[in-house]
């Protein structure tokens, strides 16, 4: 008879070490000339939008994180559970000029696109001042006119059925679109680029390992932090 032997996992490829070889320190230069940036009214707007949508109005906020919310979440929540969003995957689709990019080596950074589905946990937010929490959200999310990663309210799947959640999903009409790429033009990328929050190599493996801790594999996570390896690997020593 035939034993099936499970398949060994195989350990992450790119370490600290790659992070520390390829990390820079570099002084936020502020926001680019020319770009229009969201004002204190464009925020209070987008909060009361939100919270008018609000699938269930006096509830508390369920939220759909599937990248940097996990690992730094930014805003308190009391519990978090595993979740599924269909039509929707994880991309490296959205370009950075700040952050963890510059001008002169833009980066790279995860958003929502269309298509597939994307594993995440939905963060179960605080019910008191759901504006305030929003407020401070969609700060950190967002900073430049037209929006790039837009709130939308998702229809998630838990364990035993279906919930929504808020959740930030690619504008495509944004400039800093960039599209489906390769995922050695990816990986490249994020091996190169740095900017006053740390560089694309240290939020893919953050994010790569915060999902392995909860059990969620990401395959092209996975395979992407491999060639980010193989990149760092061939630069040359400083």
């Amino acid at each position: 008879m035939r034993v099936s032997v499970p398949r060994k996992r195989q350990p992450l490829r790119l370490t600290p070490a790659h992070i520390a070889r390829v990390h820079r320190a570099i002084d936020d230069a502020g926001p680019a000339a020319g770009v229009e940036q969201q004002t204190d009214a464009d925020y209070a707007d987008w909060v009361a939008r939100v919270l008018r949508g609000h699938p269930a109005p006096g509830q508390p906020i369920r939220l759909f994180a599937y990248g940097s919310l996990i690992w730094k979440p930014e805003i308190e929540h009391r519990a978090e559970h595993p979740a599924v969003a269909r039509g929707w995957h994880r991309s490296f689709c959205l370009r950075m000029h700040r952050f963890r990019g510059t001008v002169d080596q833009p980066g790279l950074m995860m958003a929502l696109d269309r298509g597939g589905q994307c594993r995440g946990v939905v963060l179960d937010l605080p019910p008191e001042d759901p504006a305030t929490q929003l407020d401070r959200l969609f700060r950190r999310e967002f900073t430049v006119k037209p929006i790039n990663s837009m709130p939308r309210w998702l229809t998630v799947e838990v364990a035993g059925g279906t919930l929504r959640a808020l959740g930030f999903v690619m504008n495509r009409d944004s400039p800093y679109y960039a599209g489906r790429l390769p995922p050695e033009e990816v990986a490249r990328t994020l091996a190169r680029s740095c900017g006053h929050w740390g560089t694309g190599a240290e939020y893919l493996l953050n994010t790569v390992t915060q999902l392995d801790a909860r059990g969620i594999r990401d395959a092209g996570l996975w395979r992407l932090q491999a060639l980010v390896a193989d990149e760092i690997d061939r630069m040359p020593a400083p």
